[in-house]
């Protein structure tokens, strides 16, 4: 009889041990395929991410400031290149400035230049520009473009010859600019001169040019 119940009880430990190792590989199993399942959910899930409102606003405005600072960086640095330097009179003109980039002012300029003396300062634009002292020690009411018409080399004046001589290619301009010698074109461009506070004002020249009788050019 014991014999008996000690072999009932060895078959029921070997049928619990051999169901045990079945139970688990199932559960293992179950586990296995909900882990892709959970997977392929978040990956859908990343996939169908879309950013809301507010996000794609910010996002946009970022992308509109990155690209418009350096647009408009090399936009202002191009327009100040064709800025004229110096600073402007009252009237609108350009205030004259010697080579040492101060402003020109009357008194200083015919305490320290002869009459008839034609020198050069800065003037529109940045162009060299001649100031003439008249016989009268005064200064004259227009200055000359000092840049040849031919090739934009800047002429010099020549007292001997009483003209201004191009080194370039040998064009020649009498006292007033007029052209008297070719290969250069036309004229040296005129400028108004004025005072301003006691400054010498260089301003555009629009009217008939006096020694041609004919429209300026350089408008």
């Amino acid at each position: 009889m014991f014999r008996s119940l000690v072999a009932l009880s060895a078959l029921a430990a070997v049928s619990g041990y051999s169901v045990s190792p079945r139970a688990a590989v199932g559960s293992a199993a179950r586990r296995s395929a909900v882990a892709p399942n959970s997977a392929r959910v978040a990956m859908a899930a990343a996939d169908d991410f879309v950013p809301d409102m507010e996000r794609r606003v910010i996002m946009n405005a970022l992308l509109v400031g990155a690209t418009a600072v350096p647009g408009l960086w090399l936009a202002g640095g191009y327009a100040y290149f064709f800025l004229p330097p110096g600073g402007a009179g009252s009237g609108g003109g350009t205030v004259a400035r010697d080579a040492l980039g101060d402003e020109v002012t009357v008194e200083k300029w015919l305490a320290t230049h002869a009459a008839g003396e034609r020198k050069l300062v800065e003037g529109l634009k940045g162009d060299a520009t001649y100031l003439i002292v008249t016989p009268e020690k005064k200064i004259q009411d227009y200055a000359l473009n000092a840049v040849c018409t031919h090739l934009g080399c800047v002429v010099p004046w020549n007292v001997n010859a009483q003209k201004f001589l191009c080194p370039c290619h040998g064009s020649q301009y009498d006292a007033t600019g007029k052209v008297v010698r070719g290969p250069a074109p036309l004229s040296l461009a005129l400028a108004h001169v004025n005072q301003d506070s006691g400054k010498v004002v260089l301003s555009t020249w629009t009217e008939t040019d006096f020694r041609t009788g004919l429209n300026p050019w350089w408008k």
